[in-house]
C-alpha cells in the first residue's frame, strides 16, 4: 500500500471523490501544513494556524496508479484558483499534493506543468506540491462525510456535483456497486 495527499477544497467534497475507487483502501480527511500540532476545526477555520484541509489516501498502486490519482484530482477541483474552491474561501481551502516520494513529486510536477503548457485551464495552475508534512486527522465527524449527510444542502450543491463527475468520466475505476 502507498499513500497519497492532496488538498482541493473542503475536505468532504475531496473524501467522497476519491473513497469509491477501485484500489483505494481507505480515506482520512484532516489538516497538514500548518503551524501547529493537532489542530481542531474551529482552528484551521481560523486561516491563522496555516493548515490545508486534505485528504490522505492508503492505494494499492496494483489497482490504481498514482498517475490515475493525479489525473482524478485535476479533473475534479479548479486548480487555478489560490485559496478558494468554489464558495469556500480561505488558505485551508487551497489546491495542494503533499508527495510521498520522489516518484509522486515528479509525477505532479510533470503534470502540472503539462496542465500549464498546454493552457487546459483559462488561468495558471497555482496547485502548491510539497514534501508531505506532519498529517493530523480531522475530528471523527469529518470522516465519511458525504455518505453520513450527502442529503443536506452543502453535500448536495457542491459534492455531489462532483461525486457525479468521477462517476461519469471514470466509472470504470469505481468499486462495485458504486
Amino acid at each position: 500500500m502507498q499513500k497519497a495527499t492532496f488538498g482541493a477544497g473542503c475536505f468532504w467534497c475531496v473524501e467522497a471523490v476519491f473513497q469509491n475507487l477501485k484500489g483505494v483502501e481507505k480515506v482520512v480527511s484532516g489538516y497538514t501544513g500548518g503551524r501547529i500540532s493537532n489542530p481542531t476545526y474551529k482552528e484551521v477555520c481560523s486561516g491563522l494556524t496555516g493548515h490545508n484541509e486534505v485528504i490522505d489516501i492508503t492505494f494499492d498502486p496494483a489497482v490504481i496508479s498514482y498517475k490515475e490519482l493525479l489525473e482524478i484530482f485535476w479533473k475534479t477541483h479548479d486548480p487555478t484558483t489560490l485559496n478558494r474552491q468554489g464558495n469556500d474561501v480561505g488558505t485551508q481551502y487551497r489546491s495542494g499534493i503533499y508527495y510521498h516520494n520522489e516518484e509522486q513529486r515528479q509525477l505532479a510536477e510533470e503534470y502540472k506543468k503539462k496542465l500549464n503548457d498546454n493552457q487546459a485551464f483559462p488561468n495558471p495552475v497555482v496547485t502548491e506540491i510539497l514534501p508531505a508534512p506532519a498529517f493530523y486527522p480531522a475530528e471523527d465527524y469529518h470522516q465519511n462525510y458525504f455518505n453520513l449527510h450527502g442529503h443536506e444542502p452543502y453535500c448536495q450543491f457542491v459534492a455531489r456535483p462532483k461525486v457525479d463527475k468521477v462517476k461519469a468520466l471514470f466509472s470504470d475505476k469505481l468499486k462495485a456497486g458504486v
